[in-house]
């Protein structure tokens, strides 16, 4: 009697360690498909701008989106000035998990599809001639030597993402650069 039931104690053991392992390995499943899930998402006809809601597809230029932590779909941005306006925000304490810009070494300034880089890496073109949705923009790159081919054609200063202070990403006075945005 005793046997039985060290044997049936054994065993429930042994089925109990190996639901936690089962367990254990679906939840490690299910974290690599969410951390698969991390990262750009391409625009369509219908994106918008979180900010303003302006149609992302409607307007030339490098655009931009922020993964938050706490919601499932990132924030758009029709411009990489308001992306990097919103990072600047020390206001705003909010976890990002990824942030993302264009790079316009090869996607199309007039329809800007695809080709999503880190924003923390990328390197940008400030104060140049090129319009984005809003006006003037800063233009973002992957590699040092797009952005450079960029300033001599267009002008501007080729920065790191930490260089750039808050006042260069001013959104104030919209596109007309008036007092309305």
């Amino acid at each position: 009697m005793i046997t039985a039931y060290r044997s049936l104690t054994s065993h429930l053991i042994t089925a109990a360690m190996l639901g936690a392992a089962a367990l254990t390995l679906t939840a490690c499943g299910n974290e690599s498909k969410s951390a698969q899930a991390l990262g750009p998402v391409e625009i369509d006809r219908s994106t918008s701008c979180s900010l303003d809601g302006m149609l992302l597809a409607d307007y030339p230029g490098p655009k931009a989106q922020i993964l938050y932590a706490d919601q499932a779909k990132p924030a758009f941005f029709c411009d990489t000035m308001e992306l990097i306006n919103q990072l600047h925000a020390g206001e705003q304490v909010r976890a990002i998990k990824g942030a993302y810009v264009q790079d316009m070494g090869r996607a199309d300034w007039n329809q800007p599809q695809g080709h999503w880089i880190d924003a923390k890496t990328a390197i940008y073109v400030v104060g140049s001639k090129r319009h984005g949705s809003m006006g003037p923009t800063i233009a973002s790159f992957a590699q040092e030597a797009d952005a450079s081919k960029f300033v001599q054609e267009h002008g501007g200063k080729a920065m790191k993402f930490e260089e750039i202070k808050p006042g260069m990403a001013d959104l104030s006075g919209g596109a007309l650069h008036d007092t309305r945005m």
